[in-house]
């Protein structure tokens, strides 16, 4: 009987081992595809990435400009925060209808940014705003 559970724990010794070697595997290979995944990531949102924040700035600006999406993305916390509350102050004043002539003012910035933003050659956008740090048109 012992002769038994000695073959028995030497089967089950080696398949503890196999799983631990499995899983190791799969752990560096997991590490290996997360890493992967952040560098591409930080290439795409990098300040190196100029066309990718470009494009993705004035589509943004277009679609949710009054929101001052556009400007977070570039770096612009400060004019993101005026749009953002101007919107906001618009719409809670558009129950009093004095907001009604200011809800559409943000919107319009942010069309004409997206629009600017996306006739510029990739060079002049990232010269003009991610380097020289122009936060209006």
């Amino acid at each position: 009987m012992s002769e038994d559970n000695k073959d028995f724990e030497d089967k089950a010794e080696d398949a503890f081992d196999s799983a631990k070697e499995k899983a190791s595997d799969f752990a560096d290979e997991a590490k290996k595809t997360a890493n992967e995944f952040t560098e591409s990531a930080k290439e795409a949102f990098s300040g190196t990435g100029g066309e990718n924040k470009k494009v993705l700035a004035g589509i943004l600006a277009i679609l949710l400009g009054s929101l001052g999406v556009h400007k977070f993305i570039l770096g612009y916390q400060k004019e993101g925060f005026i749009l953002l509350g101007i919107s906001i102050a618009a719409y809670v004043l558009s129950c009093f209808a004095i907001g009604l002539l200011f809800v559409w003012i943000p919107g319009v910035i942010g069309l004409i940014e997206g629009i600017i933003y996306l006739t510029k050659s990739d060079e002049e956008f990232y010269n003009t705003y991610q380097v020289g740090r122009k936060p209006w048109f």
